[in-house]
């Protein structure tokens, strides 16, 4: 199976945003808006356009991972999230591809940390631990084994300690 992961563009725009809607339409944990908030955030001061990746398969947007900047105390992390594949298209290692190389990709920017708001049996095996054990801290309420932290680098989120501030996007409709 040929996957190609890629930068969005803004002819994908539309794609994505189906691709999104239906990847969370049956989702048990979810607002079910995440299709606009990752048009929300596209508009916010803590997009990342090199971190926002579309995979293709067969010249069609087959799922989508955005990360977005976050402060948790005087260290700037990203936050993945959404993460998104089409869900005839599960299975094929697509999320795997998408999360691989956008740490790849945040490591070469300069990003230290990651945080994810997430499926506690998915997300370590990434290397996703829970955020507390790294003196990180949640906004809001969420149970500690679903808010996770990733060190991209060695000893990356030695200086991150408080409550993560995630882009303001998140809290809006």
């Amino acid at each position: 199976m040929n996957i190609i992961i890629r930068q969005e563009k803004a002819e994908d725009f539309n794609a994505i945003y189906h691709v999104v809607q239906k990847a969370f339409e049956e989702a048990e944990y979810s607002d079910h808006d995440e299709q606009n908030l990752v048009n929300r955030l596209r508009s916010s001061s803590n997009y990342i356009p090199e971190l926002s990746l579309v995979a293709e398969y067969e010249g069609k947007v087959a799922g989508h991972i955005l990360f977005t900047q976050l402060i948790v105390g005087d260290q700037t992390l990203i936050a993945l999230g959404p993460v998104a594949v089409l869900p005839e298209m599960h299975g094929k290692g697509i999320g795997t591809k998408l999360i691989m190389e956008g740490h790849s990709i945040a490591v070469q920017l300069g990003y230290k940390g990651s945080v994810v708001l997430g499926h506690d049996k998915y997300y370590p095996k990434f290397g996703y631990k829970k955020a507390s054990q790294y003196g990180i801290e949640a906004p809001f309420e969420v149970s500690d084994e679903h808010f996770m932290a990733v060190e991209l680098v060695n000893g990356g989120l030695a200086g991150a300690h408080g409550i993560a501030q995630y882009a303001k996007e998140f809290f809006e409709k």
